[in-house]
């Protein structure tokens, strides 16, 4: 992990800011103060927010959404089904993110701007939360100390997550109370820099607070009291710590979808073969749940199938033919082959085979077939962009599980019903479904059980197109009780991503202590230490998720 001069931040900075910054150019500010000791505060908090933004839809919406089964894929599939991360998935993102922060916030205290100190504070909170969920130990209190000595720091030494995670939760203490003030007691907020929530510290505040209740129940398993403590002052203090409960004030980003760069991932508009969005398909164990618990985001998400299959055991042996809009098969023509009939929607099962473009039958298997027999996303995910096509952060809905949770373990966070209930109305209302959740809301398996395992389900279910969340989730509690497919490099899911061969061979010292931090599992194998099926910190010793 290398370590930019001040120089370069300001660079990345600037070169990277990609949504239209036209409103920005009218600023009062001299267009040619680029140095770290003269860049306006404003000129980088888009590069930040946006950057931000698109990391975590690019998690959330691609390869774990193909690990916790929103989606898999039928071609170029490896990596989203069967979790063949043989060359380590690069950090470097999310530190260029916090170089850029970080420079964010050093302008923001030289000019005693507490708004912008705060949003930093909070998107600081984030992208680490990020780097320690995803890998475990990592550079933290040492990562972004720039030059030491004239010579530029390429061995930062790493922080153990419970230092990280602590790390996270005072700064979010400090941001909310930065964030504290009404929006007339600030100075030089510009709406226009704050894709997220155009300068409103209010919801700033609340997205600060919602932080702590994620990195509280994070913890939960390994420093309960802190976590119980933590979360039950946020509840008794509502005032004082406001949080995110209606999803109008969820941490969102809109994509413009002026560029390829500025566009909702793997959409057909920049992609004009469509190949990325064909690729994608709904996931089996996911559209069952949908379709067991009668939910109506189902259709919002997926297309129903294209031709759907139908075997009749009267028609003549041999029978392979389409009509009027189904393909009906004579039950020799089917064999013993697995396949699904549902005549609305088919998911992929997850990693099927090393050739999933060949399930259900697909005449045309390959790397550029058109399986008409399996589920399609919705046709909004062409789109580059759209009201539903977000980059979502933090939500309502997942406030509201996170305290149904807290209450079922016995703490002192309100209602458990009445939360997991306003969690499924958040995320109906976010998807435009919300009529239906008088009807939902009492349908088997809905209603409310009184079990974690069903406020996880229903988390895991909200979290589409955010399910980097859901895979948090999954490690700390089993649920939902996910299994990997017959292609997958291991009989289980994993649980971290491993440190790259880059950071292995060039901050040897250093990534080394961390690996061997980690505890080995019957499923690390030959990995060793370093791999996706070794426990950090966080779960080792939980039992948990398997």
């Amino acid at each position: 992990m290398k370590i930019l001069s001040k120089k370069s931040i300001v660079f990345v900075a600037l070169l990277t800011t990609f949504f239209s910054c036209k409103d920005l150019t009218e600023l009062n500010v001299n267009p040619n103060g680029v140095e770290p000791e003269t860049v306006n505060p404003n000129l980088v908090l888009p590069s930040v927010l946006t950057e931000t933004g698109k990391a975590f839809v690019n998690l959330g919406y691609m390869d774990i959404a193909g690990v916790m089964q929103h989606t898999q894929k039928d071609a170029w599939s490896s990596g989203h089904n069967d979790y063949d991360w043989t060359d380590g998935q690069s950090w470097s993102g999310y530190y260029d993110i916090l170089r850029n922060n970080q420079l964010l916030y050093d302008r923001a205290v030289d000019q005693k701007l507490e708004f912008h100190q705060g949003v930093s504070l909070v998107m600081k909170s984030m992208v680490f939360g990020l780097i320690t969920d995803l890998y475990g130990d990592a550079p933290y209190t040492n990562a972004l100390k720039g030059d030491l000595g004239g010579v530029e720091n390429i061995t930062p030494v790493y922080d153990s997550q419970e230092v990280i995670y602590a790390g996270i939760i005072a700064d979010l203490e400090k941001a909310n109370t930065l964030l504290s003030k009404t929006k007339a007691e600030y100075s030089s907020i510009v709406d226009e820099a704050d894709v997220y929530y155009k300068g409103d510290p209010t919801k700033w505040r609340k997205l600060a607070n919602s932080l702590l209740l994620r990195y509280y129940m994070r913890i939960s398993s390994k420093k309960a009291d802190v976590a119980k403590a933590g979360i039950e002052k946020i509840v008794a203090g509502a005032a004082q710590y406001p949080i995110i409960s209606v999803e109008t004030d969820d941490a969102t980003m809109s994509f413009p979808g002026t560029s390829d760069g500025t566009s909702w991932p793997a959409n057909s508009v920049y992609d004009i073969s469509g190949s990325n969005y064909r690729r994608i398909k709904m996931s089996a164990p996911f559209v069952k749940a949908l379709q067991a618990l009668k939910d109506p985001r189902l259709a919002i998400w997926a297309n129903k199938v294209e031709i759907p299959l139908v075997v009749d055991a009267t028609l003549p042996a041999g029978t392979d033919k389409i009509v009027n809009g189904k393909r009906y098969l004579s039950p020799d023509k089917v064999g013993t082959t697995v396949i699904d009939t549902d005549p609305d929607y088919v998911g992929l099962p997850p990693s099927v085979s090393a050739l999933p473009s060949a399930y259900n039958l697909n005449p045309t298997p390959g790397q550029t077939s058109f399986n008409p027999h399996v589920s399609f996303l919705n046709d909004i995910y062409k789109a580059a962009k759209g009201p539903l096509l977000k980059s979502r952060l933090v939500s309502a809905a997942e406030v509201h599980f996170i305290l149904a949770e807290a209450a079922l373990k016995g703490w002192a966070a309100g209602d458990a019903k009445a939360h997991y209930e306003a969690g499924i109305k958040a995320s109906l209302n976010t998807w435009t479904v919300g009529s239906n959740y008088a009807t939902y809301i009492t349908n088997p398996g809905v209603a409310f059980d009184k079990t974690i395992k069903q406020v996880i389900q229903q988390k895991w279910i909200a979290s589409w197109t955010a399910a980097t969340e859901a895979w948090f989730d999954y490690r700390r509690t089993g649920f939902p009780e996910l299994k990997a497919g017959p292609a997958a490099k291991r009989a289980v899911l994993p649980v971290r991503f491993y440190y790259m061969k880059d950071e292995m061979n060039i901050n040897a010292k250093n990534a080394t202590a961390a690996a061997d931090k980690l505890e080995t599992t019957t499923y690390s194998q030959a990995q060793g230490k370093n791999s996706p099926w070794s426990k950090p910190w966080l779960i080792q010793g939980t039992g948990k998720p398997w």
